[in-house]
């Protein structure tokens, strides 16, 4: 079983993250990771603090010589800001005091619950743990989930779907294309047209100090069949999935195949027929509206996710809130922040999907080394050709 577990602020002194359950014999350096902690800071919409923050990632313990020992894997990613806050978010009691509590929080942000919760009175508090932020190290995580699943031939990619309600119209495209004009593209958007039309709605919306939200869709390749089970609820890969996806800052909503949309057609617009293979001795759809998924199991097509991002919270013309110290109304504070991070939160979708999917095959499949992972897999997979 993989856990993982994340610590520090937005402008703490740094990130850290623990994955347990990754098998012995991995081969894993940074340039596995540090590749798409990148890909999370690029898009169009970002804000200042990317131009600030070159996150690389420093792997602190449970692995030696360049491979998995078996034992958790410690990572470490410094926050570049923090020259700028050692004293404002300094641990040390000294430092108490330093700068005025915020006391007006921001609507769509934990604030106010926050403080509430756990009875401060400071938002900062909690927006400092709140923050997307935390994602950067989720990223890394990830791409060791990532590495692994790779042993497997399974591929994990993400692009843009929409923003603010422009949505792409290129259809009938192999995985591989999406993925390759997804990479060349700043808001991850394989339609040209589409992009251009995002760009000026982006535009718009940061000169009228206001946000962007999207849909992002991830699609994962060669999941074999037999992943997730119908047996209790919560091993449902569906469910999984979205609890993953949804776990994700701003994330409002999860589909899986058609989604909503099949609450919109006839039965037989909807399930995928099946067929079978002779030569290559493997069942198989021509539709795959299922995603991938069905009864709560991976049918062996590709699985096929969306999630729907809100326009972040924080706007540069800022709605009204209220002081919570002295109760009168007061325009909500500003933070740095994006006018749109739909592209950055694909990224992070990746992750939460690979930690996911990395779990479910370890929890199939077994293994306290990736050698005898892989001998369990590939007796499955002849299993599999033989029904």
């Amino acid at each position: 079983m993989i856990r993982f577990l994340t610590a520090g602020e937005s402008h703490g002194q740094l990130l850290m993250g623990i994955i347990e359950g990754i098998p012995s014999g991995l081969e894993l350096t940074v340039s596995d990771i540090n590749p798409d902690l990148a890909r999370r800071q690029i898009g169009y919409g970002r804000g200042d603090r990317m131009r600030i923050e070159k996150d690389t990632v420093e792997i602190t313990c449970g692995v030696r010589w360049g491979k998995t020992l078996g034992t958790p894997v410690g990572l470490l990613i410094k926050n570049r800001d923090w020259v700028n806050w050692s004293e404002k978010m300094s641990p040390d009691p000294s430092s108490a005091d330093c700068m005025a509590a915020e006391t007006k929080p921001r609507p769509g942000h934990a604030d106010l619950q926050g403080i509430i919760k756990y009875s401060h009175n400071d938002t900062r508090n909690v927006l400092e743990r709140a923050s997307a932020r935390e994602t950067a190290m989720r990223v890394a995580l990830g791409a060791v989930a990532k590495k692994f699943l790779n042993l497997f031939d399974i591929n994990i990619f993400s692009h843009v779907v929409e923003l603010g309600g422009i949505k792409i119209e290129v259809k009938d495209i192999s995985p591989e294309a999406i993925m390759e004009k997804a990479e060349s593209s700043e808001l991850r958007c394989i339609d040209e047209q589409a992009e251009t039309q995002m760009r000026k709605l982006i535009d718009d919306a940061k000169k009228k100090g206001d946000t962007v939200g999207g849909v992002f869709e991830i699609i994962i390749t060669n999941a074999p069949t037999g992943l997730g089970s119908y047996s209790q609820w919560d091993k449902r890969m569906n469910a999984r999935l979205a609890y993953s996806l949804m776990s994700i800052q701003a994330i409002k909503g999860v589909e899986v195949g058609l989604g909503f949309e099949s609450a919109e057609r006839f039965g037989s617009a909807v399930h995928d027929a099946i067929y079978y293979d002779d030569e290559n001795k493997r069942f198989y759809r021509k539709t795959n509206r299922a995603g991938g998924i069905e009864g709560g199991i991976t049918n062996g097509e590709n699985i096929i996710l969306r999630a729907a991002m809100k326009p972040i919270a924080t706007l540069y013309s800022p709605l009204e809130s209220v002081d919570v110290r002295t109760k009168k109304p007061f325009k909500a504070s500003i933070e740095r922040s994006d006018i749109c991070a739909v592209p950055a939160a694909s990224v992070v979708g990746e992750a939460m999907a690979a930690i996911e999917m990395a779990n479910a095959m370890l929890e199939k499949f077994g293994g306290d080394s990736v050698e005898e992972s892989k001998r369990n897999y590939l007796a499955y997979m002849e299993y599999v050709k033989g029904i």
